[in-house]
């Protein structure tokens, strides 16, 4: 008998969610509904420079999430592939928008799988409106005074306009 089949599938959605998009929104939404649990991993990564800091990320991840109860927020670093074994994690989750995305992906899929074969990396495309979005591209857009409304759920957008107000433009 397959005693992996008797087992929940738990997904380890891992990045950075500086600030968390609609884009992600849609990606944690469509895998909540295949995995029996969505891990959404937050990075610590001090070689970026992040716009919020991580409790404030997993706050508004949190926040966004909530109504799913079997996708849970939480934070790490170090080896992915180490937090996914300790979480019990059988795949890792990966959004691709475009084959630049696919390359750098490809590249770390190879690496983890290298590092942890039991451990699946499944890629998923967004939902096509949100296929050019980025949180970076948010961050930008936002630090310039554009609209960011139907790029970030509403509490975010909150923070964003809060977050920019607070830092005046250079100029």
């Amino acid at each position: 008998m397959d005693t992996q089949r008797n087992k929940k599938v738990i997904a380890i959605y891992p990045g950075s969610f500086d600030p968390v998009t609609n884009g992600h929104l849609d990606l944690i939404a469509r895998a909540a509904m295949i995995f029996d649990k969505v891990v959404v991993a937050v990075t610590r990564n001090p070689d970026k420079d992040a716009l919020f800091e991580v409790k404030e990320r997993v706050e508004m991840l949190e926040a966004v999430t909530f109504d799913w109860k079997n996708v849970e927020v939480d934070v790490f670093d170090g080896l992915l592939m180490d937090y996914a074994r300790q979480k019990k994690g059988r795949v890792i989750l990966r959004g691709i928008r475009a084959i630049s995305d696919y390359e750098y992906e490809l590249q770390m899929a190879l690496m983890n799988r290298k590092l942890a074969p039991e451990i699946e990396t499944v890629f998923m495309l967004p939902g096509e409106k949100y296929s050019y979005l980025s949180s970076r591209l948010v961050r930008e857009i936002s630090q310039l005074g554009g609209p960011v409304k139907d790029l970030v759920p509403p509490a975010v957008e909150e923070r964003l306009r809060a977050k920019n107000a607070v830092t005046p433009l250079k100029g």
